[in-house]
């Protein structure tokens, strides 16, 4: 028997956990969800009485909150084109109360470019968008796309989430640079940034992620998404996280809901997708980045959980173990500076990239679905 969204709601707060992330397909109540858990956590009788004493229980972001955004398109000069922020609580305290508005243009930087740059009026109700030329010559703004313009609001809401962690994690409440967060109970999260390539889409994955397990507070956290790689990897990064649920919600023909407990495994095997992606990267014509770590890390961590290994680098080649793992960790780890993420890798890292593919394919048995042939003889740690 299908349930209603409220009871999918009441039932992910009474499991309690540090982490619930849910899969569902596009159309299957998502967004509601999302809204209707707020409603049970913080119902709209008691917003103002909230507000007033900085007694706010949640934070959400879903596809409501890129409604608070809206373009100026300049018509009639076409050179003047601005994205406005409606008045609202949420963007006047992230930006105006907070002053989070070099940490927003650092992260959308992170998911874009690097030469493209948000610049905020003095009031915070606008934004424009332009490129770094690197020269005096007069600044030209331009309209970013849709799927830029998606980023930047996940940035103006993952700035938030970096404060409201890092001010949480302090235990003594006295101690604490605001106590505006001290009653927040839970941060939802709707699909973030459905658009994002998959090599950034991994990244923001993994940011959440470790965000996330950063937080040492009695803060949780909801995530939903429609994308199975983006499930996928959050769904890696939180396996050994204690307090944990992982959920597969759908929508039954009569109109009702189900959500389903996922216990042992992710449904989904971008594993494979990720090792083909390696074997064409390492071939003599493809070109590695430092991102193809991140992909090997995360085969790694699909395949430790499917084999009962407690720790993905258990895997490695046991021969200079320990080398290999401070390899793959160093050219894994995130960059603040999107630049760092694309660097060229030296060539020794190629060739230990290109011997640990091809070994762990032949060590637990992965089919090939490109002849490669890096030897171990090549490689130096």
């Amino acid at each position: 028997m299908g349930q209603s969204l409220i009871q999918i709601s009441e039932k992910l707060r009474e499991a309690d956990k540090k982490v619930q992330l849910i899969y569902a397909f596009n159309g299957s109540g998502k967004t509601r969800l999302s809204r209707e858990f707020k409603q049970l956590i913080a119902p709209k009788e008691i917003e103002a009485e909230q507000e007033e004493d900085s007694g706010i229980k949640i934070l959400y972001y879903n596809a409501f909150t890129e409604d608070l955004f809206f373009w100026d398109n300049d018509l009639e000069a076409d050179s003047d084109r601005k994205l406005k922020i409606q008045p609202n609580s949420f963007t006047n305290w992230v930006l105006r109360e907070q002053g989070q508005d070099r940490n927003i243009v650092e992260n959308f930087q992170l998911l874009t470019n690097d030469k493209l740059t948000p610049q905020f009026n003095e009031e915070f109700t606008e934004v424009r968008f332009s490129f770094e030329r690197g020269n005096e010559g007069d600044t030209e703004f331009v309209k970013i796309s849709k799927g830029e313009e998606s980023c930047f609001i996940w940035s103006v809401f993952f700035s938030l989430m970096e404060q409201v962690v890092s001010v949480l994690n302090i235990a003594e409440k006295e101690n604490r640079e605001t106590d505006q967060y001290d009653k927040l109970e839970y941060i939802f999260i709707d699909d973030p940034v459905s658009s994002l390539d998959d090599t950034h889409l991994i990244e923001l994955a993994v940011n959440i992620s470790e965000l996330i397990k950063s937080s040492t507070s009695d803060l949780k956290f909801i995530i939903t998404t429609h994308n199975p790689l983006f499930y996928n990897v959050l769904f890696n990064e939180f396996n050994r996280v204690r307090r944990t649920k992982k959920w597969i919600l759908e929508k039954l023909n009569d109109g009702t809901f189900s959500v389903n407990e996922l216990e042992n495994d992710s449904p989904f095997s971008y594993h494979l997708f990720l090792l083909a992606e390696l074997e064409k990267a390492i071939q003599p014509t493809g070109e590695i980045k430092k991102f193809h770590f991140n992909f090997l890390r995360n085969i790694l961590e699909k395949t430790s959980t499917f084999l009962g290994y407690n720790k993905w680098e258990e895997l490695l080649p046991q021969e200079s173990r320990e080398a290999y793992y401070r390899r793959i960790i160093n050219l894994s780890s995130h960059s603040k500076h999107h630049g760092d993420e694309i660097a060229i890798v030296e060539e020794n890292d190629k060739r230990v990239l290109g011997f640990l593919v091809n070994e762990i394919k032949r060590m637990y048995g992965f089919k090939p679905t490109i002849n490669t042939s890096t030897t171990e003889e090549n490689v130096t740690v």
